[in-house]
């Protein structure tokens, strides 16, 4: 990793309050996680010793950067999705700045349609994209998980009348254990029984 990765985590973090503080349409705001929130990827990867990760929800390559963190001490590998354009290359080039874009494939694709067409299983998911669309793409995340494998969602206590038929639905599953961790926008956690 880049020797300034800290400065450039907190330049990121900085520049995403500042342009969502004054950007009203959503599809140019950053949405960032909190920096709370990627010691937790950062620690959880490591704890779970992830190595397939994918993240739906690249933006400008913040979160992407935090689990990277994680997935060189564990020699993983990161699979994000971005639909939109620019953020495409605002995530390439930080990539880039932090050193670690050989660890990352990074996919301008729907994430329904990526869903449906891959067959890799992934040991950890971080889902952070659009709310009202993890209800229909929860079969095929609950089964591209690893046994032993962990989803986790951000926004879950931010956003509760989005989240909650999708927190329902994932906790009805049976091959699942799951925790909200108040850290945060709130993260659910959901653990695949192996």
């Amino acid at each position: 990793m880049a020797t300034d990765l800290t400065s450039l985590l907190k330049d990121l973090a900085e520049f995403g309050k500042r342009n969502d503080a004054v950007t009203t349409e959503r599809s140019k705001k950053m949405l960032n996680i909190t920096p709370e929130t990627g010691e937790f990827l950062e620690l959880i990867v490591k704890a779970v010793r992830a190595r397939c990760i994918l993240e739906i929800g690249t933006s400008n390559g913040y979160s992407t950067i935090w689990l990277l963190k994680g997935a060189r001490a564990t020699g993983g590998h990161i699979t994000t999705l971005e639909m939109q354009s620019h953020k495409i290359v605002m995530a390439t080039e930080n990539f880039r700045r932090a050193g670690v874009a050989d660890l990352v494939d990074l996919r301008h694709t729907e994430a329904g349609i990526f869903l449906l067409s891959e067959s890799q299983l992934f040991d950890l998911i971080f889902l952070d994209s659009e709310r009202n669309q993890y209800v229909g793409w929860w079969p095929r995340l609950s089964a591209l998980m690893a046994p032993g494998g962990l989803l986790i969602v951000d926004n879950a206590t931010s956003h509760p009348a989005e989240m909650a038929d999708f927190i329902a639905l994932v906790r009805e599953s049976k091959a699942f254990i799951t925790s909200l961790v108040p850290i945060g926008n709130g993260e659910l956690l959901a653990y695949r029984e192996p």
